[in-house]
Order: C-alpha cells, then sequence, then structure tokens
C-alpha cells in the first residue's frame, strides 16, 4: 500500500486522475489507466476517477442460495479490471446480469448514467457492453468468416424490404466483410476464413469470439475466463490481444482464475466469495489482503494454534482413533463367534 495510503482512506485521485496529462504519463493508456488509480484507496465499493460501469444493491437468487449480493461496485473506464475468487463466488452470474442475460432480484446498475436494467443482451451490446463465454458460443455450422459478420451492428440487409434491393447493402457487406478479414488478420485466423467454426481448436475458437465481439466497435469488453482450457501459445497471444484492447482505449473486464495473468494485465483487481465483494486494489495489494487468503484457502489456515487448540485437538483425534478401534473390534469379534457358531 501507498506510504500515504491507509486502509480505508477516502479515494483522494477524483480531480488528480482527471486532470493527468497523457505527455506526462508517456501517453501509454496502460500508465493512465494505473495512474488514474494509484491514489484510490484499497476498500471494497470504493469510488473511482471516472467508472464506466457503476453497479448498486444487486442481488440474485436461486431459490435459497444467493449468488450474487454487491452493494455497490464501480469498474474503472479504459483500464483493465480482474474479476477472482473461487468457484462459486458469483463472478459469472454477475456477467450475466450486467449483460442482460440473467435479471437480478433486486438493485441497479448502469454504463455510462444509462441504467442497462431490464433491457436484452442484445440491446446492452447495441449500447457498447459486449462479452464472451467461458464456454465459446461459436456457431460450429458457420465459416469463421460468416460468424465474424454476425457481430456487425445496424445492417441493412437484415430489413426484410431493404434485403430485396441489393444495392441498398452490397456496399456495406463490402465493408463489414474487409472489417471482419482485418480483425481476423489480428487474430491470425484470416487463413480459416472460410472453414467452419466447428473445426477450430478451443483456444482458436477463443479467439474468434473476442474478435467477434471488436465487430460491433465496442467501449466495454467483458471476457469470461479467456484463457481457460488454452494451450500456453495461444494464452501469451490472448494475453496480446486483451492488452491491445486497452491499447484502443477500451475498458476490458475478465475473470480469470491464474493469478499469474491476473497480475501481469490488470490495473484493478476485485475479488468475490460467496457471492460478495470482499477486497479491491491494485494487483500487489491481493496476496497482503487476509480476506482473500482466507476465501482462497481458508479462514486462519496458516495461524497457529494455541495450548488448549493442540490439545483439543489431539483429543479429537485420539477420540477418533479410539472409535475406529473399537468399531473394528466389533467387526472381528462377531466374525469370530459366527465362524465358532458354524
Amino acid at each position: 500500500m501507498p506510504a500515504d495510503q491507509t486502509p480505508g482512506q477516502p479515494a483522494a485521485g477524483g480531480a488528480h486522475a482527471a486532470s493527468l496529462d497523457p505527455a506526462a504519463t508517456g501517453g501509454a493508456p496502460r500508465l493512465l489507466a494505473r495512474a488514474a488509480l494509484r491514489d484510490v484507496a484499497w476498500e471494497v465499493g470504493v469510488p473511482k476517477p471516472d467508472p464506466a460501469i457503476v453497479v448498486d444493491g444487486v442481488t440474485r437468487s436461486f431459490g435459497g442460495l444467493t449468488a450474487v449480493s454487491v452493494d455497490h461496485l464501480e469498474v474503472q473506464r479504459g483500464g483493465i479490471t480482474g474479476l477472482i475468487g473461487p468457484n462459486g463466488a458469483g463472478k459469472t452470474t454477475l456477467f450475466n446480469l450486467l449483460t442482460g442475460f440473467d435479471q437480478p432480484n433486486t438493485g441497479t446498475w448502469s454504463f455510462d448514467g444509462r441504467p442497462l436494467g431490464k433491457l436484452a443482451p442484445h440491446q446492452v451490446a447495441r449500447l457498447g457492453v459486449v462479452r464472451t463465454f467461458q464456454l465459446t458460443k461459436a456457431l460450429s455450422r458457420l465459416t469463421v468468416l460468416q460468424n465474424m459478420l454476425l457481430g456487425a451492428q445496424g445492417q441493412k440487409g437484415e430489413s426484410f424490404w431493404r434485403a430485396l434491393v441489393p444495392g441498398t447493402w452490397r456496399a456495406q457487406e463490402r465493408a463489414n466483410t474487409e472489417k471482419a478479414m482485418e480483425l481476423l488478420g489480428r487474430f491470425k485466423l484470416d487463413r480459416k476464413k472460410d472453414d467452419f467454426a466447428g473445426t477450430l481448436s478451443g483456444g482458436q475458437r477463443k479467439l474468434l469470439e473476442m474478435a467477434r465481439a471488436l465487430m460491433s466497435d465496442p467501449k466495454v469488453v467483458m471476457l469470461d475466463e479467456p484463457m481457460a482450457g488454452v494451450n500456453p501459445a495461444l494464452t501469451q497471444s490472448l494475453l496480446g490481444h486483451v492488452k491491445d484492447l486497452r491499447e484502443e482505449g477500451m475498458t476490458v473486464v475478465f475473470v480469470e482464475h491464474d493469478m499469474d495473468v491476473v497480475r501481469d494485465i490488470s490495473d484493478w483487481v476485485v475479488v468475490m466469495a460467496a457471492g460478495k465483494v470482499i477486497a479491491e486494489g491494485p494487483p500487489q495489494s491481493i496476496s497482503q489482503n487476509q480476506a482473500v487468503v482466507d476465501a482462497y484457502l481458508g479462514a486462519h489456515h496458516d495461524a497457529p494454534l494455541t495450548i488448549e487448540e493442540e490439545d483439543r485437538v489431539l483429543a479429537e483425534a485420539e477420540a477418533a482413533i479410539a472409535r475406529e478401534q473399537h468399531a473394528e473390534g466389533d467387526v472381528i469379534g462377531s466374525e469370530t463367534r459366527r465362524e465358532e457358531n458354524r
């Protein structure tokens, strides 16, 4: 933690971050993002200098299980925010809520000040918030290029009457195709353009899904475990592409379990456990947070036991051993008696 910052300190970086001069930070979006967050307190729900997404009081329950319960969360614009937590922490459910694939029981959330509640996924995407999935959603029986063209927005040929007049949409179709091929080249999938998406490897499908998301010129890209199931060679490629999104001015939120990846590319990290946000801060702060350690490894996993606690644990272990030995003796005794009776 910075020397002039203590836990619970109010965010002091708003005015400072808003006045940052790109020339003073080298003009790099990564440096700008980290500079904007430099003076933000490391505490749950802390305000950000320029939030793109704001979440308030969002809860989602399935029967008696509360999958998400987020009091307040802000995502800084132009940075890469890592969302981490144990399995079942509610990360993907939160993604589903923010992108319209699910609806909460309570709460509100907004993008650029515009409420996103009650909007369908395609409406959220049209506003500039797109996502990928942990299990890719490529359409297997369409070619790679056809999958890409589906991601373009405002296509005139989708209108029934305009579709009957090719002259109204052919120029747009050519422009979309050129854009799709440019993105496929960037993701090194241009040679696969005529292959069915179902023939791609798992890593290539991840690349295709990310490339297709960029067809809509998004402002926020939400990636659900983009590195899961990807071989090491493609992992490095994906990491580079995620960093490129920030360089192009997009806001990135991603779910990941590999802490080396999180430390490498994140400007800010949000930690969830049991549906709640339990910690926020820059990557280097997370390993120092006891709440995070407890969430992953169990509370007091490394705390030294007192003499009384050691005696209690030993007594419980000895009692369990005695019960097992007694049970084994009963079984042997009953088998012996059966043999004698024969």
